[in-house]
């Protein structure tokens, strides 16, 4: 071992417990950076809405949704929210911030989603997956998670720009690059 070696930090470890009702400061800011990387997968940049967050959050709590913090020296860096149907858990948002990726922060949060769904019998979690999430993509893959069944088919929207490609088996199908949100009303 060299100095250098012998002089690196060690990345502090990551706890990872069961979200509590006081926990809402440090995970509202989480679920609004959650939001602004899905909208990132779409072409669009938006800033943080923590309004948004907390109602979202208010939601999962309401819901009773399952839902896990990771802590690296006590500061929240991740999350992940489940949904239990039945026998079967969903990650429904995992998300890590930035600074605090590739540290194993996701793999300790998945585990929690991972044992849940065991205690509950089932041997798997469910993930709906955008196609452009190479990220959670590899994540999963190398968790040993693959492709189920799902492929959401439908016509393009007023104004989407379908940009993207994906393969599924021998087809072929574009998909919206810059989803706008259509709500009626």
């Amino acid at each position: 071992m060299s100095a250098t070696d012998a002089a690196a930090p060690r990345p502090s470890p990551v706890t990872v417990r069961r979200a509590e009702e006081g926990d809402g400061a440090a995970l509202v800011p989480l679920l609004a950076g959650f939001r602004v990387a899905l909208a990132a997968l779409h072409g669009r940049t938006p800033s943080p809405d923590l309004e948004a967050a907390r109602r979202e959050l208010a939601d999962y709590r309401a819901r009773r949704y399952p839902i896990f913090v990771a802590e690296i020296e006590g500061q929240a860096v991740g999350l992940l929210v489940c949904r239990v149907d039945d026998d079967v858990v969903w990650a429904e948002a995992l998300y890590v911030a930035p600074p605090y990726r590739r540290r194993g922060v996701a793999a300790a949060l998945y585990a929690q989603a991972e044992a849940l769904a065991a205690r509950l019998g089932s041997p798997t979690v469910y993930n709906w997956v955008h196609p452009n999430n190479t990220a959670i993509i590899r994540f999963l893959k190398k968790r040993g998670y693959d492709v189920l069944n799902m492929v959401e088919v439908r016509r393009p929207l007023p104004g989407e720009s379908l940009g993207g490609r994906v393969q599924v088996g021998p087809h072929e199908f574009a998909y919206p690059v810059d989803v706008k949100q259509h709500r009626k009303g």
